[in-house]
């Protein structure tokens, strides 16, 4: 499955992140000859600092930045660490620090935690300390660990969870790869609060899965890492699927023709469908397939778990879900945190709404995870509220985490606040089959079948209309 092109950009990239490293250990060791010790990021600054600045800019530690795919951005630079989500909401509320519950065991430690850094807020000036708050391990050195300390002064910090055992993580350090699928699944296969909860098709599973979970990335088959499709330059990843808000390469697209042709069925009758219908509605049937995923947060409604001494939102899961279809032409409008709500003509707030429609060149049909909310809005203002999430979870209280998100974004300490229904489309794009599990004709041309083709804009089932 890797074409030339992905070999070479992968030989590039070992080229990038092994500086001057003999041929034999680019890929795999920092051996002694580079350094004695392992001493924080300064030690990888040493050698890397070119590489540490061009991280510093992208997307994985700025979390925002351009947004060529938002229809209504107005050039404004967005992303994780600016905008509203429908699960944990924004990480502002909720970046550091330890929410212990009355058992005293910890249940977050912050949003943090699956930034790439140790533990400082990401800031747009680039300057000494922040380069040292990149933590190059995280995703580049197998085996590393790392966890939350508190210093003397009352802040946090993530250090390597060897911080105390100089030899181990002298060990750890110079165990130096190109991120592996393991290391992009710390922090992707666990957001929103769970295995798979957030995305529905990025389960832990894909570490190590056969091809009847995911053909590309099957550790007995192609063996497949992330970057060998979200393969990019100067750590500017590629990919932005339908519902995230910025991009790290404007104008360059990841797509399945990328490798694969763009009529490779050799059959006219399903070559014709890659015209209007993008590959994953075929090749990924549904997701979830091993872990469960999150389909309705309600934040209005506080659940306790008399199990784990925990509160959290009010979640319904889905497991081997059908996804939704909807036109996307590669351009989102998203309710920008901070903007005036302009809910849909059904009272439901679309958070993230691909564009798009049958009669769109540039669009296609693809699969969506239609994830449901309710969320907080400050009911004069009309804006949409974070929620401080991380105390939440230790004493229920929802009313101070609604102040907390309040007083976060826009300084109000009181905020008069009501409950809005919300929706995000999510694209599905991993978790790809082999071709004998892909769906067949009747699984969308007969009556009853996934496809809504009204919601399409058709009056009926194409198939039938050509059939007459």
């Amino acid at each position: 499955m890797k074409n030339t092109a992905t070999l070479v950009m992968s030989l590039v990239m070992v080229a990038v992140l092994a500086g001057s490293a003999p041929a034999a250990r680019q890929h795999y060791s920092h051996q002694d000859d580079y350094f004695d010790h392992y001493e924080g990021t300064k030690t990888c600054l040493e050698c890397h600092e070119e590489e540490a600045q061009s991280f510093f800019h992208s997307q994985h530690y700025q979390w925002r930045g351009e947004t060529p795919g938002i229809v209504n951005s107005d050039g404004r630079k967005l992303g994780k660490l600016n905008t509203m989500n429908d699960f944990c909401t924004n990480p502002v509320p909720s970046w550091i620090g330890k929410s212990v519950n009355s058992d005293g065991k910890v249940l977050a430690t912050g949003c943090s935690a699956c930034h790439a850094g140790l533990g400082k807020m990401p800031s747009p000036e680039m300057t000494r300390e922040q380069l040292e708050n990149i933590d190059c391990l995280i995703c580049h050195a197998s085996g590393y660990r790392r966890a939350l300390y508190q210093n003397e002064d009352g802040t946090w910090e993530s250090r390597p969870i060897l911080w105390k055992n100089q030899a181990g993580l002298d060990a750890i350090s110079k165990r130096i790869t190109l991120p592996k699928r393991k290391m992009c699944l710390r922090c992707h296969a666990g957001a929103g609060g769970g295995q798979n909860w957030k995305r529905g098709d990025i389960e832990y599973k894909l570490a190590d899965c056969d091809a009847e979970f995911d053909v590309h990335m099957a550790s007995d088959g192609n063996d497949m890492a992330c970057i060998d499709c979200h393969e990019g330059e100067d750590h500017r990843v590629l990919g932005r699927g339908a519902d995230l808000s910025g991009t790290d390469l404007p104008g360059k697209k990841l797509a399945c023709t990328n490798c694969h042709d763009a009529k490779p069925h050799g059959i006219a009758a399903l070559d014709h469908h890659t015209d209007k219908v993008y590959c994953t509605v075929c090749h990924i049937p549904t997701f979830a397939k091993d872990d469960h995923t999150d389909m309705v947060r309600d934040w209005s409604t506080p659940l306790y778990h008399e199990d784990a001494n925990k509160w959290s939102a009010t979640i319904t899961f889905g497991k081997d879900v059908v996804p939704v279809y909807a036109w996307f032409n590669g351009q989102t409008r998203e309710s920008i945190l901070g903007d005036k709500i302009h809910p849909d003509k059904d009272g439901v707030l679309t958070m993230m709404q691909p564009q798009g429609n049958r009669k769109d060149k540039h669009a296609k049909i693809y699969a969506f995870k239609l994830h449901q909310g309710t969320l907080p809005v400050l009911k004069k203002e009309r804006k949409l509220i974070p929620i401080g999430v991380d105390e939440f979870f230790a004493d229920g209280n929802m009313e101070e985490a609604v102040a907390r998100g309040a007083k976060a974004t826009y300084g109000i300490d009181d905020p008069d606040y009501e409950w809005i229904k919300v929706r995000r489309y999510m694209g599905i794009f991993h978790e790809v089959q082999p071709a004998a599990n892909a769906l067949q004709c009747l699984d969308c041309h007969r009556e009853g079948g996934r496809m809504d083709w009204k919601a399409l804009g058709y009056k009926q089932d194409p198939l039938l209309k050509a059939m007459k």
